[in-house]
């Protein structure tokens, strides 16, 4: 298996520059995994393909204004992404700019509120990135001095920064949104609740993946960093009791399936049959062959060509489906990536 095997052509004006509205108006693909049929709905009808005692399992994670620009103290500019915390005031962070050597300082300033932030750089990470010690905790000012992370792929503004946050996040701490979640409205939400279906949701903090294309030849070889998440215990008990009913899991988005599977595989290794509440950090990397543990079904955007996530997918369904299924919405004129439509594989 090549990293090349999973390129597919994509023109660029499919690439969605703004999110559709209302949220649940984005399109559906619907890839029936046992016969390979192909439906074309609509998200707002996606109780039409769940059925009673079915689980969805969302990722809570909320997005932090994690971009961040400032100068170096000789007074060259810099450009920061916050990645992941690991205190209150030390940061793992890309940095974009010159010369952003272990000891440099950072410093940001906003000329309308006066907010100010300075930062050293502590070390360069194995990924390439930075860790950052900021003189102060940094959450309290990033709604002042930060910015939306949106992707590098979406120029278009975003003039309200909650469309690119689930209508369900609660848990700070994501440099990327976990997008599979965006379509879902409070109103739908309740519909499917009102069909049978049920809702339980975990975290997981986006980090420097999504931003991180496979760049070497054989995908075995690429290496994913490490992300946090918790599977809280009413959780692990829905899903549990779901399967044991013989119903199923519906992971919304893949880093859903990331947690549930390091999960599965967490319990699998302490041999508990069963998933059992945990807390931790992750560098789980799927991709074909792999034997899925906790995840029946998943709903999922369309994702960029050669990159961990379409992997992950292909090893849910086939490569081979999945294409045929990324070209079919080619030609049917879909919305991709992060603002773009919405896939359901069964």
């Amino acid at each position: 298996m090549r990293t090349e095997e999973f390129d597919y052509h994509l023109p660029e004006e499919l690439i969605a520059q703004r999110p559709i509205e209302p949220r649940d108006a984005a399109r559906l693909l619907v890839l029936e995994r046992a016969t390979g049929a192909i439906t074309h709905d609509h998200f707002r009808n996606l109780g039409r393909y769940l059925q009673p005692g079915d689980l969805l399992v969302a990722n809570e994670s909320r997005v932090i204004p994690a971009r961040l620009w400032g100068r170096k103290s000789t007074g060259g500019k810099v450009e920061v992404l916050l990645l992941r915390r690991r205190d209150d005031r030390a940061w793992e962070a890309l940095v974009g700019g010159r010369g952003v050597r272990p000891g440099t300082t950072l410093r940001f300033e906003d000329a309308q509120t006066g907010a100010a932030l300075s930062a050293e750089v502590v070390e360069v990470l194995p990924h390439g990135g930075r860790l950052l010690r900021f003189a102060q905790p940094v959450e309290e000012l990033l709604a002042r001095l930060g910015s939306m992370p949106l992707p590098p792929y979406i120029h278009a503004p975003l003039e309200d920064p909650e469309r690119y946050q689930t209508v369900y996040s609660r848990t700070a701490g994501s440099a990327a949104a976990p997008t599979a979640g965006l379509h879902f409205t409070p109103q739908l939400i309740e519909e499917l609740r009102a069909q049978g279906i049920g809702w339980a949701t975990v975290t997981l903090h986006v980090g420097l993946d999504t931003f991180r294309p496979v760049q070497v030849d054989d995908p075995a070889q690429h290496k994913m960093h490490s992300e946090w998440f918790e599977l809280p215990p009413a959780t692990a008990e829905a899903i549990n009791q779901t399967r044991a009913a013989g119903r199923r899991v519906v992971a919304v988005g893949t880093t859903t399936v990331r947690v549930l599977e390091t999960a599965a595989q967490w319990a699998e290794r302490a041999g508990h049959p069963t998933l059992q509440p945990c807390a931790g950090d992750t560098d789980i990397f799927i991709y074909p062959p792999y034997r899925f543990r906790a995840v029946d079904a998943l709903i999922t955007n369309f994702h960029l060509p050669k990159s961990t996530l379409i992997m992950l997918v292909s090893a849910f369904a086939s490569r081979e489906q999945i294409l045929r299924a990324y070209n079919e919405a080619v030609r049917q004129r879909y919305r991709f990536f992060s603002f773009g439509d919405a896939m359901l594989i069964l």
